[in-house]
């Protein structure tokens, strides 16, 4: 099991994340492509070496996210069409999301068994989220797929406050 803090920074142009253990070490870095079509995240190890990436489709009806590791598509994230609150399918290699996901307060499971659960922290400068991860070999997947969902909040709230 490994506790894991996303701490977003407030007031940079390219969005960048850390990703630190309980004991504060850099477990992974985020870095937001700033002013590239298609947006896009990478997701780095301490080393610099690519683990994860996120893409949003630029030309698709509603909004569609793709999370890639090791070069392979492993999860995507579509809008669909609602009348009142925003309704999104995700679909991360055989994870089942549940919980509002919507307000950071989620788990993942896998064939019935939980596999991670996030929660936001709510008195913090800028976003943070503290995922605990119950199946190692699906971190970096969590990790992709936490930063992805909060990409879409984000989308979401810049394009209702327009």
């Amino acid at each position: 099991m490994q506790q894991l803090y996303i701490k977003q920074q407030v007031f940079t142009l390219a969005e960048h994340f850390t990703v630190a253990d309980a004991g504060g070490n850099v477990r992974y870095r985020v870095e937001g492509s700033f002013l590239r079509i298609p947006k896009s995240f990478s997701i780095t190890d301490p080393f610099g070496v690519e683990v994860a990436r996120l893409e949003k489709t630029v030309f698709s009806l509603l909004p569609h996210f793709s999370v890639f590791v090791g070069g392979m598509q492993v999860a995507s994230i579509d809008k669909e069409l609602s009348l009142f609150r925003p309704r999104y399918r995700i679909d991360a290699a055989g994870l089942n999301v549940q919980g509002d996901w919507w307000d950071m307060e989620f788990s993942a499971s896998r064939a019935g068994v939980a596999v991670a659960r996030i929660s936001k922290r709510w008195l913090s400068w800028g976003d943070s989220y503290e995922i605990t991860v119950f199946d190692d070999a699906l971190e970096t997947l969590i990790v992709a797929l936490v930063v992805a969902i909060d990409k879409v909040k984000n989308d979401e709230n810049s394009s209702a406050s327009a």
